[in-house]
């Protein structure tokens, strides 16, 4: 299985602990980090999927389970996804369209199934448009997850399911969708990146 880049400055050193310990006849301490060691393989493990299309489709950005949905004074939509330490933590574009905004915001770090975490967490905001809609989608580090991972700049064309970063051991991502989108989720669903759609266009004769 494809494992993300950003694993490797952890898998080096961490394998080479675990083989300096074995060969050094610490055996128990050998065999614990060889344990962390396929764990953080795991962690960010990078399956291939094949990315559900569909017009006015919004899709999952991460995988994980649903928390919170929320609508906002000017008839937005928040739907919040809280991703265990057992997700996997690739991040992906909602929608095909263009970046038009990168805005990184430092803050605490609450657990990341705690709705005061959208508000007060160290997070990335990004901001994605196309000629149907316009996106805004959050990664937010938690307790455990302090380092997020943003591959994408401003001005970046992506399609839809595209990779566009991640967050390190445990987080949550917010996605605010506009008054033009109907639902296709609700609180305690369970999502997957680039396959499970959470919004649609809302047609006219809707």
């Amino acid at each position: 299985m494809r494992i993300a880049k950003d694993a490797f400055r952890f898998l080096i050193p961490l394998s080479f602990i675990s083989l300096l310990a074995i060969l050094s006849n610490f055996l128990w301490t050998g065999l614990f980090f060889v344990a962390l060691t396929i764990f953080v393989g795991f962690f960010f493990r990078d399956p291939e999927r094949k990315i559900l299309i569909g017009d006015g489709l919004i899709l999952a950005p991460a995988d994980g389970k649903i928390v919170a949905v929320s609508e906002k004074s000017d008839g937005s939509k928040e739907v919040s996804i809280f991703l265990s330490i057992f997700n996997v933590h690739i991040n992906r574009s909602p929608i095909t369209g263009k970046i038009e905004e990168i805005v990184y915001r430092r803050g605490t770090f609450r657990m990341a199934f705690d709705n005061r975490a959208s508000i007060e967490n160290e997070q990335n905001s990004i901001a994605i448009k196309n000629k149907l809609f316009r996106i805004k989608c959050n990664q937010i580090a938690g307790a455990v997850a302090r380092r997020i991972v943003c591959w994408k700049k401003t001005g970046d064309q992506v399609k839809v399911g595209e990779r566009i970063g991640l967050i390190r051991f445990g987080s949550r991502v917010d996605i605010v969708l506009p008054v033009n989108v109907s639902l296709l989720v609700a609180r305690g669903d369970k999502v997957w990146a680039g396959l499970t759609p959470i919004g649609r266009l809302i047609l006219e004769q809707e």
